[in-house]
């Protein structure tokens, strides 16, 4: 078998004190050795300049470094400069969206979906970029059935997509059912599960309302119980999730991505508990 791809994702600082406490949770993951990390992009591009600015300081330090590249709301040309720009940089690695629209803004732009971005990238650049995109096991949350979905996803792979990265879940069930799905549309790139580490229950409701996350009823249950409880919050949440994180790769899941917002400390316990490190 493969070896497995290990990632993490961090978002772009907002501040000065925000990049410093950035730099210290990178040293701590980099000790990991994860294949690369990958760099949030907001809404319309918000953060466009804070992306590549923290791509290039995680490269400079000789880590494997993906922007996101969000495609909704933007133009050709902008998109082209940004991949120019990337490429002059030297980036090999790109995770390729659709994004969400800047709220108050209507126009969608000359992008409506992540595969028309990924056809894009493949015609103005051919085969410098490592694409990944998105995988909803539990559905897009804008999809309007799941069949749809698995067919969207099937664009994004016939349009040049190297690999893929799923919305995070908590339910293995979910994700071995998508990869099965996958398997018979002979969808056969790597689909490597998102894991969110649980620290904040209030936090992490919100998240998953916004993004179609599935928290099972008796989890959340459990995890409200707990009421602002953090210490066992946490000592649960990890728990939990190793046992998750094991099913998965006991069960082939090609790796695992890490969304970390920024935090060093759950990641590091959950990758040690599982013996990740090499």
């Amino acid at each position: 078998m493969a070896e497995h791809i290990f990632s993490m994702e961090f978002f772009p600082p907002k501040t000065a004190e925000g990049a410093t406490k950035l730099r210290e949770t990178r040293r701590q993951l980099a000790q990991l050795n994860p294949r690369f990390f990958s760099v949030t992009f907001g809404a319309g591009g918000s953060t466009r300049e804070r992306t590549l600015e923290t791509v290039l300081e995680i490269q400079g330090e000789g880590l494997g470094a993906a922007p996101h590249l969000s495609c909704i709301g933007s133009t050709e040309e902008s998109i082209r400069e940004i991949l120019q720009t990337y490429k002059a940089h030297g980036i090999r690695h790109i995770v390729a969206l659709r994004g969400d629209l800047p709220s108050g803004v209507a126009d969608p732009g000359e992008f409506r979906y992540a595969n028309e971005l990924v056809a894009f990238i493949r015609k103005e650049t051919g085969d410098w970029f490592e694409i990944e995109v998105a995988a909803y096991p539990e559905m897009h949350p804008q999809a309007r059935n799941y069949q749809q979905d698995l067919l969207n996803f099937k664009r994004k792979v016939e349009a040049g997509a190297n690999a893929a990265i799923t919305q995070y879940f908590f339910n293995a069930d979910a994700y071995f059912q998508f990869r099965d799905e996958c398997l018979a549309l002979a969808i056969d790139i790597p689909i490597v599960p998102g894991i969110m580490p649980i620290s904040n229950y209030g936090q992490l409701a919100r998240f998953s309302t916004m993004c179609g996350a599935e928290i099972p009823r008796w989890l959340a249950k459990k995890l409200e119980s707990y009421y602002d409880d953090s210490a066992s919050i946490k000592a649960f949440g990890l728990d939990f999730m190793t046992q998750l994180c094991d099913r998965l790769l006991t069960n082939d899941a090609p790796g695992l991505h890490f969304y970390t917002l920024n935090q060093a400390g759950l990641t590091s316990t959950l990758w040690q508990r599982l013996g990740l490190s090499r």
